[in-house]
């Protein structure tokens, strides 16, 4: 590795912001030029037959924090950031699959004691809810918040000439860069991406230098592939 180049966070804002702080304690040069955003929805959050409460990313935790001041029912959470979220929201009882959607499943259906609310993203990467169903579990969602696709800068764009590490946290933003780079090269971009599916709208491009994936889905693991 380059340990000159620097390392370019592509996840939305805040969440951004707190893994620049990570990348710089590790002697790094962030650069934070999201390629998505988030934006919370306005909508009604319909708790009456809810038992407990499942969350896939901090933003879904945060954007239901907003429209519902329910804390006490139980929290069931993708990951370790997730579950960290809901505990800075006030959820008492948290519960962490860390790992993927399908671990999250699991967690559910062998804890939860009636029908689950998902809050999440309106074009959510996995269907959780779909899921928990054909497990027999009892489960609804509610979109609390939608990603948006952004285009990096000008000076982020001249930087693909260069060694330059970047981070990955969603297929839709890995999508989003292989858009850009199915119009210009950067043989010096090293992608570094949460997890395999992740790294999916990568595969076989030639117009990047190399693509990782962590061995699990946590940043902890993700961040370990910089100093790898």
């Amino acid at each position: 590795m380059d340990e000159a180049a620097p390392v370019w966070i592509t996840r939305a804002r805040p969440g951004a912001l707190a893994t620049a702080d990570r990348v710089a304690a590790l002697g790094l040069t962030p650069l934070v030029d999201p390629l998505l955003t988030v934006e919370a929805l306005d909508v009604e959050i319909d708790l009456s037959h809810a038992t407990a409460l499942a969350f896939t990313s901090a933003n879904g935790v945060e954007a239901f924090a907003r429209l519902s001041n329910e804390r006490g029912l139980p929290v069931f959470a993708v990951g370790r950031a997730t579950a960290k979220a809901a505990q800075s929201e006030g959820f008492a009882t948290v519960s962490s699959a860390d790992g993927d959607v399908e671990d999250l499943c699991a967690l559910i259906a062998a804890g939860a004691a009636g029908p689950v609310l998902w809050a999440g993203a309106r074009e959510p990467a996995g269907d959780l809810v779909g899921m928990l169903r054909s497990c027999g579990v009892m489960a609804k969602g509610v979109a609390v918040y939608e990603t948006r696709e952004r285009a990096p800068s000008v000076e982020t764009l001249a930087r693909l000439d260069a060694p330059l590490t970047v981070l990955l946290y969603s297929p839709r933003a890995a999508k989003v860069l292989a858009g850009i780079l199915g119009r210009r090269r950067a043989p010096g971009l090293r992608a570094l991406c949460l997890s395999e599916a992740v790294a999916a709208p990568l595969s076989g491009l030639k117009e990047l230098g190399s693509v990782a994936f962590a061995p699990r889905p946590d940043e902890s693991a993700l961040l370990a592939l910089l100093t790898a």
